[in-house]
């Protein structure tokens, strides 16, 4: 920290004395000296505008209003900007553009606007006056083919989705901006005709761009910022880009003028953007200085404010809770598994890399969430706080936690078998506890059945409030030392706030393809019934040894694993369903209740498919397997149970349980 405030002190100090040295030279003004000369010219690309009067016109500058009707121009730096490379991933640029315009109308009210662009090509598209502002025009308007990214000055209301007609906006291969801010509340107008500062960042590491906006008296700084926003340019742009301004006018006209310009941009490792580009006076570049270093200091203090608040607010709601598990230092589970050691590796997936490691003479597992991970701190207290509440022997404990220096990292009890899907999706050997066929006799695959079946159960309706899993599949089954079947991953998992109400949304649809019951993708809604359907999914996988569905080439079963074991059952072969590698070494009558209560919980209607109470009782022959159609039903939504009626809504137990709301996502 204290070499950032040293850098930021060497600044302020530089900025103050060449403050001062302008002073005593020419009188510290606001006044902007000119910046572009005629010499200036050959660097540019110059399309319908002009280097005149010491400034760049990007259209036209002349006191007759009617000869710069219908006009667009675009001025752009000759040498190209890289802005992301692929070496070694993708790698993006930053920049900083800092610039002083001024737009002077011509009729009453002026139009139509001028833009900082970053663009794959330097020509002016045709037709792309008035409401186009030189950026796109009709045909490439919302098309990835346009190519372009923009921050746009409108000073005509020309849509009904503009704001007003004094608004500054981020566009994207579109004239319709992603995100737009009117200016009225910052004090300035645009078309007001005098100078305004304006500062564009782009933080090529966190992918968002920062736009800030000041009259030519003041400092460009986080207080008068208009707005930032999330975006990854490398999505819409090539790597070599041009940089630069357009602008339009329309029946309503308007001088469009950039009177200094500075551009740096950051070098991404061959060279290419050593080049730093200035046309701007002195007073200016003191102005920059001070910018940056009112921009560096309050970037420190915010992401230090940031994460001390970011990590109170985890560590106050998971203590919230009556069963919290243990807090762990970050250099404690460093030290226990050698530094994140890869030959410590378990497994990694889409969440992020799993560690063995040893804590106070116990072998654990530290789930290490990936920074790219989509599961975040939300998920993460989720996981934290219902599995902390949780206990149950088919389910993975959770020893402890750990959220410090942006690092989510969890501390679950070591399965030493690893997970169900090794041994059901694979031929080969697997080399946990000593090399072993992954083949997994019928028996073992019952108990795995029996026991996921009692885990949910007890989420469903043993524990004090009711969880949703979420996300049950035979990656999330994991294997103890005896092959007996516990339950983990939480990160989607919610608990029950209240009875009365029907459903829990989501605003993004949750779960694993192939394990989602129809009505979830649907309509984002999450209840018992689409756990159930899950694992449905995960009893055909373990009888038949294959997966959930669109991962082998076997047309008849791309539409599903519950499709391609109806359409058997209907011909009266559901064994040929049967994983091969059991080799007929199982009873016919229980593989046959089993892949007939699979089916039963993948009912396409959610009111036929059985509660888990049910479903254990089907496993320990307490109850016949659903009767299940010998053609799959279609889907229709809303769905209806049988006998339908208003008292049915009030039903409480059995096959029927009602639909129960959740806390949100």
């Amino acid at each position: 920290m204290s070499m950032h405030f040293s850098l930021l002190f060497m600044i302020l100090v530089l900025a103050f004395l060449m403050g001062c040295a302008l002073s005593q030279a020419q009188g510290l003004n606001t006044s902007y000296q000119p910046s572009f000369q005629d010499d200036d010219k050959a660097d540019f690309i110059l399309n319908n505008s002009y280097i005149v009067l010491n400034a760049i016109q990007v259209t036209p500058d002349v006191s007759n209003g009617a000869l710069i009707v219908n006009m667009s121009g675009r001025a752009l730096y000759g040498k190209q900007f890289k802005l992301w490379s692929e070496n070694k991933g993708i790698t993006r640029a930053s920049f900083n553009s800092t610039f002083v315009i001024n737009i002077s109308p011509q009729t009453v009210p002026g139009g139509e606007g001028l833009a900082f662009i970053i663009a794959a090509d330097h020509n002016l598209p045709q037709n792309s006056e008035g409401q186009w502002l030189g950026i796109v025009n009709a045909e490439t308007n919302g098309s990835g083919t346009a190519n372009i990214v923009a921050v746009e000055f409108d000073t005509r209301k020309s849509y009904t989705e503009d704001l007003d007609d004094n608004h500054v906006g981020l566009d994207v291969n579109s004239i319709n901006s992603i995100k737009q801010v009117s200016l009225t509340n910052f004090g300035l107008n645009l078309s007001a005709g005098n100078d305004t500062l304006v500062n564009v960042i782009y933080d090529g590491k966190n992918m968002t761009v920062f736009v800030s906006l000041r009259d030519k008296d003041g400092v460009v700084s986080r207080r008068n910022q208009a707005f930032s926003e999330s975006i990854d340019l490398s999505a819409y742009l090539p790597q070599n880009v041009f940089v630069g301004f357009s602008a339009s006018t329309s029946s309503v006209t308007q001088l469009n003028c950039v009177k200094s310009w500075v551009f740096q941009g950051s070098d991404i490792g061959d060279g290419s953007n050593k080049l730093l580009w200035v046309y701007i006076t002195a007073p200016l570049v003191t102005i920059l200085l001070m910018s940056i270093a009112f921009l560096l200091l309050w970037k420190l203090i915010y992401r230090k404010k940031q994460l001390v608040d970011s990590y109170d607010n985890v560590e106050e709601e998971i203590k919230g809770s009556s069963m919290a598990p243990l807090k762990f230092r970050l250099k404690e589970l460093k030290r226990a598994t050698g530094n994140f050691n890869p030959k410590n590796k378990l497994g990694k997936g889409g969440f992020g890399t799993v560690y063995r490691g040893t804590l106070n003479n116990k072998e654990v597992a530290v789930k290490r969430i990936s920074k790219k991970s989509t599961q975040g701190k939300q998920e993460f207290i989720a996981e934290v706080k219902t599995i902390g509440n949780l206990n149950h022997k088919h389910l993975v404990k959770l020893i402890g936690w750990c959220y410090e220096s942006r690092e989510f990292l969890l501390v679950y009890e070591l399965m030493p078998n690893s997970s169900l899907d090794k041994y059901i999706f694979s031929d080969k050997k697997i080399g946990v506890e000593g090399s072993m066929s992954a083949t997994m006799k019928w028996e073992t695959r019952v108990s795995v059945i029996y026991g996921v079946a009692q885990a949910l159960d007890y989420l469903h309706n043993g524990c004090k409030n009711r969880v949703l899993h979420r996300d049950i599949k035979a990656s999330n089954i994991m294997l103890d030392s005896e092959f007996n079947a516990k339950l983990g991953d939480f990160g989607l998992a919610r608990t029950i706030l209240k009875s009365d109400q029907t459903h829990h949304s989501t605003k993004e649809i949750a779960g694993t393809p192939g394990y989602m019951a129809p009505e979830s993708i649907l309509t984002g809604r999450a209840t018992v019934e689409t756990d159930v359907y899950a694992f449905g999914v995960l009893v055909m996988e373990v009888v038949c040894g294959r997966k959930p569905g669109n991962q082998i080439l076997d047309s008849d079963y791309s539409s599903g694993i519950a499709n391609w074991l109806w359409e058997l059952y209907g011909y009266g072969r559901i064994l040929d369903g049967v994983d091969p590698k059991l080799e007929e070494e199982y009873q016919v009558e229980e593989v046959e209740c089993m892949l007939l209560l699979g089916l039963g919980c993948c009912h396409p209607n959610p009111h036929h498919r059985p509660s888990m109470k049910t479903v254990l009782q089907v496993l320990t022959g307490e109850a016949a397997p659903p009767n299940v159609p010998t053609k799959r039903p279609n889907f229709v939504w809303p769905a209806m149970p049988p006998s339908f009626n208003a008292s049915d809504c009030s039903l409480a137990g059995g096959q029927l349980a009602p639909f129960s709301d959740m806390d949100g996502r």
